[in-house]
């Protein structure tokens, strides 16, 4: 998987500042914006009802400028973030959480020991591989684990694509592969992964998928 894109300066800039229009884009064109704000800022209702599934000590994977990492370390659980930006890493330190600047690919303290996985913000679309990610964190869990995943609000939604970091002004990353999974598809892919859902609800208008082990 490509690490370095996630490193270029359009998304260390806007974690630095804690905001910035920055994008997903394809070469065709399409463009999914990225909420910059709402992942620098402390965790809103939606992220509650996350944080109310985990059991355990938590990877959070992809996890960002760390908010739902400083909100379960505040809580006194134990919680480590996982993200190939440097400067998401030392946001999330600098706001109270342990990060460790890692691929989920990477070798990783605990593996086989984690209880809750988290695939929030769309970091279900990690590797572009949704089956593959998903096998990756049985190996990282263990006992009765769950992984609480964030799907697009279109349940059919099931694709690959090549996308790059963008911000309004044009300035670009590399590019990097990159899934976007509806929570029907998800449940297909989960299955071939040794998962099954357990249960789905809405939020904030964020859809979630608790998945548990076969």
């Amino acid at each position: 998987m490509t690490t370095t894109a996630w490193r270029a300066d359009p998304y260390t800039d806007a974690l630095s500042r804690g905001r910035g229009r920055l994008f997903l884009r394809r070469d065709d064109g399409w463009m999914l914006p990225l909420d910059v704000e709402r992942w620098c800022g402390a965790p809103d209702r939606a992220d509650l009802t996350v944080l109310r599934r985990c059991l355990g000590p938590v990877l959070d994977i992809g996890c960002g400028p760390g908010r739902l990492v400083a909100a379960l370390t505040a809580q006194g659980r134990t919680a480590l973030g996982i993200d190939v930006s440097p400067a998401a890493v030392d946001r999330t330190r600098r706001s109270g959480g342990r990060a460790l600047c890692r691929s989920v690919f990477d070798p990783l303290p605990g593996e086989g020991t984690w209880r809750t996985a988290l695939l929030i913000d769309g970091n279900i679309g990690i590797g572009g591989d949704p089956v593959a990610l998903l096998r990756r964190v049985a190996e990282l869990t263990g006992g009765p684990a769950r992984i609480v995943a964030e799907t697009t609000a279109d349940d059919t939604t099931d694709e690959r694509c090549e996308v790059r970091v963008e911000d309004a002004d044009g300035a670009r990353g590399a590019p990097f592969p990159w899934a976007r999974v509806g929570a029907r598809a998800l449940s297909r892919h989960a299955a071939a992964a040794g998962w099954r859902q357990a249960r789905q609800w809405t939020a904030g208008g964020r859809v979630f998928v608790e998945l548990r082990r076969r």
